[in-house]
């Protein structure tokens, strides 16, 4: 089992780490003691977890004593790996001045916390496999490198959803497309009890060079907006696509996107409005 200790000093980036392990399917537990960290990693085998990340840091500062016996017991049955995490003093100052946290340190003088908190915690950097300065590093950018420094991976999902504005749009997007200019299948009797899902109605919808040429570039901003979304560490990202009614046009367009966009994980949500009938 793969058992990582994410410790640093506050304002480092720990949360950050600790949600990204868990997006890539650890189980994480925040500020856990280090002698509870062998009953968990016993929990966590007995359940069939293999992957497990607890942080520790100042807040547990009352238990610190026992983090060396504990990772030696630790380390005889799993996996044990420590990252820590740092800045410079003047990163963490302007950090803590944006988020007006106060330090657990609890101190007068935020400098002075972090001068106590290095000393605090040199026991774990000096045992820390992997040590990362973050000065420089965004939170996106962070994410990226322990995925690629782990060799983690971590699914993107492009949610897509279909429906009609006869109904509304739907108010949880990131974004919302409206192909209602594409021709509709409705004014053909013979594919207007139909659906988008049906490959005739699906070739009256993109039928002529107009009509490509307009799926085409909506493809690809659906693509550049999801890789971008993804590119600041965003796991998902949601895609509304609306014709009038939710039956024809927008259920062929999410269909062919579906298809198209596999790359991005994209998969089909809900056709929201496809039951309602045939009315324009």
């Amino acid at each position: 089992m793969s058992f990582i200790v994410v410790s640093g000093l506050s304002g480092s980036g720990k949360s950050t780490v600790l949600r990204t392990l868990e997006d890539a399917a650890y189980f994480a537990v925040d500020n856990l003691p280090p002698e509870l960290w062998g009953a968990l990693g016993d929990l966590a085998r007995a359940r069939g977890l293999e992957r497990v990340a607890v942080s520790t840091d100042a807040r547990t500062r009352e238990f610190l004593a026992a983090v060396e016996p504990s990772l030696e017991r630790l380390k005889r049955r799993e996996d044990v790996r420590i990252i820590f995490l740092e800045a410079d003093d003047e990163e963490l100052l302007r950090r803590y001045n944006l988020t007006r946290r106060t330090h657990p340190m609890g101190e007068d003088s935020l400098m002075l916390d972090f001068q106590r908190e290095r000393e605090l915690l040199a026991v774990l950097r000096s045992l820390a496999e992997i040590v990362i300065d973050t000065t420089r590093l965004t939170g996106a950018q962070l994410a990226t490198h322990i995925t690629q420094l782990l060799n983690v991976k971590q699914d993107f999902d492009l949610r897509l959803t279909t429906f009609g504005f006869k109904h509304a749009p739907p108010r949880d997007a990131d974004l919302v497309l409206d192909v209602r200019t594409l021709p509709n299948p409705y004014y053909d009797p013979r594919l207007r009890p139909r659906t988008g899902q049906d490959p005739e109605v699906a070739a009256y919808v993109f039928d002529g060079p107009d009509s490509e040429a307009f799926y085409l570039q909506l493809r690809e901003y659906v693509r550049q907006s999801a890789e971008r979304a993804k590119g600041a560490g965003r796991h998902s990202y949601s895609v509304a696509v609306g014709c009038t009614v939710g039956q024809h046009r927008s259920v062929a367009v999410a269909e062919r996107l579906r298809a198209e966009l596999g790359d991005l994980g994209a998969r089909i949500i809900d056709h929201r409005d496809m039951a309602l009938g045939e009315h324009v």
